[in-house]
């Protein structure tokens, strides 16, 4: 383990085994960092904190600081950081409103510079956030999401597994899974296939999950009206299951399609 010999470091933190922690880095509270971790000069992590094994906080990043929220009373509350996640400089991640509530950020997450991880919100596991990239308060971002340079997300939003945002975006309305994103505010513009196909999904799941969409949103039906429609009509039920239980638990609404007012099942491009 090597820590620099100007860091300060809480005696009620607990350290793991293997941790590197450089040079003026500050840990106060009840932190506890796992075996492996590299902690990289001028961060501070404070409160409750739980940092996995083999992650790697970067320079100047700031972890468990209180929420930029008004109601926050000054409740017990924390962070929660998975294995392999890499936090890089500046990154902020701020701790939960409500007692005994935590932010929490998956596993083998890469978080790259400027990033903000605002309270109470949930990242899945391997999410890819490039530099700049906002989160506010109690997101959800689901397992394999990527949102690129300098996206801003909307408190109470959603981004499901796997989709795909555009840099400079402005997301104001549930991303449902899988889709490819992009606008001011942000539209939804097809299917990330080629996510899916790194992802190891199968050119049959591919296309059950592209009938689906075509369905739901460019057969010309009102949303609802195709969401009540759709079970029964013959497509792949575990892929219907899983894209209406997202629509269905929405806070802020669905985004929609570009253009969806003037497609129908005939005219979806071969792209889908």
């Amino acid at each position: 383990m090597g820590i620099d010999k100007t860091a300060i470091i809480d005696p009620e933190a607990q350290i793991g085994e293997n941790v590197e922690i450089g040079p003026y880095v500050v840990i106060r509270g009840r932190v506890t960092i796992g075996d492996g971790t590299r902690i990289g000069p001028f961060a501070v992590l404070e409160g409750n904190v739980e940092v996995g094994p083999s992650c790697v906080i970067g320079h100047h990043a700031v972890i468990g600081t209180p929420p930029q929220d008004v109601a926050f009373r000054g409740e017990e509350s924390g962070v929660v950081i998975g294995e392999g996640t890499v936090l890089r400089e500046f990154v902020t991640v701020h701790r939960a409103t409500g007692e005994g509530k935590v932010t929490h950020i998956g596993k083998s997450c890469f978080i790259m510079a400027y990033c903000h991880i605002a309270h109470n919100c949930f990242v899945g596991n391997e999410v890819v956030m490039a530099n700049g990239a906002s989160l506010a308060g109690y997101v959800t971002i689901e397992d394999w999401a990527t949102l690129s340079g300098f996206v801003g997300v909307h408190q109470f939003v959603r981004i499901g597994k796997l989709a795909m945002v555009g840099g400079l975006s402005k997301v104001v309305m549930d991303i449902p899974p899988y889709a490819l994103a992009d606008g001011h505010p942000a539209r939804i513009f097809g299917l990330n296939r080629v996510g899916m196909r790194r992802r190891g999904i199968s050119p049959e799941k591919r296309e059950s999950i592209a009938r689906v969409y075509r369905f739901l949103f460019r057969s010309g039906r009102p949303l609802q009206k195709a969401m009540e429609e759709i079970q029964g009509k013959g497509f792949d039920p575990e892929v219907v299951d899983e894209i209406l239980l997202f629509l269905r638990q929405t806070k802020r609404g669905i985004t929609r399609w570009v253009r969806e007012e003037i497609c129908n099942l005939e005219d979806a491009p071969s792209g889908w």
